[in-house]
């Protein structure tokens, strides 16, 4: 199955940059391209790519705001959210705006492809260690007056508040069930539960939610 992808950056070259790598694989295919946050949406409901890789910083509409719209229209499309060091105050903005995951935007061309195809695959990119430091630095940006309140925890037993805790610390399946001691198939299981439990749509909001509730103490990693 071709994973088919939406380009949005103001930067006609950065585009053109990915586009190469990204019809290198026989398995992805560029369906259009936008120059700003506001086509970036646009583009998105006409065509239904399965991943929109957004950059932050555009005219017309930033990367947040149209990654917040094309998450609140419910298109299909998950969102990769692309920053840099000097934009980090972005990172939480996004996740809670619906991002599936964000890279640093002078990754490795592999890890760029590795986040597309997770992405499309229906999980989030979490994992890397830059991913956990940046979301454990910034989990106190931009407080949410209506978060989730801590008593949706009593949801969940126990083993799946360990393993909450785990997925919001970046971990994959594997590393949890090694730490945990479960077979991976049982640690894909309890996560699926903890999404339905907690009413979230992916990994990367079960990090948002372990950070707003104090599940995971800012600083911890």
């Amino acid at each position: 199955m071709t994973v088919r992808v939406l380009l949005a950056d103001d930067q006609a070259l950065v585009r053109t940059g990915f586009r190469m790598v990204l019809e290198s694989q026989p398995d992805l295919s560029v369906v259009g391209e936008a120059g700003n946050g506001a086509q970036a949406v646009a583009m998105a409901g006409a065509l239904r790519p399965d991943v929109v890789v957004m950059d932050v910083r555009m005219p017309v509409e930033d990367g947040i705001v149209a990654t917040g719209r094309i998450v609140a229209a419910g298109l299909p499309a998950r969102v990769i959210v692309l920053t840099t060091f000097d934009l980090d105050e972005y990172v939480y903005a996004a996740l809670r705006a619906g991002a599936s995951g964000f890279l640093l935007k002078d990754a490795p061309p592999a890890d760029l492809l590795a986040a597309i195809r997770a992405v499309a695959a229906g999980d989030a990119v979490v994992a890397p260690p830059v991913t956990r430091r940046l979301i454990v630095t910034f989990a106190g940006f931009l407080p949410d007056p209506a978060a989730p309140a801590g008593g949706r925890l009593d949801r969940l037993t126990e083993r799946e508040r360990e393993v909450l805790l785990e997925v919001a610390q970046g971990r994959s399946n594997a590393e949890i069930a090694a730490r945990l001691r479960l077979a991976e198939a049982t640690v894909k299981t309890h996560v699926g539960r903890i999404l339905t439990k907690l009413d979230l749509r992916d990994r990367v909001q079960v990090v948002v939610f372990a950070y707003e509730t104090g599940v995971v103490a800012r600083g911890r990693g």
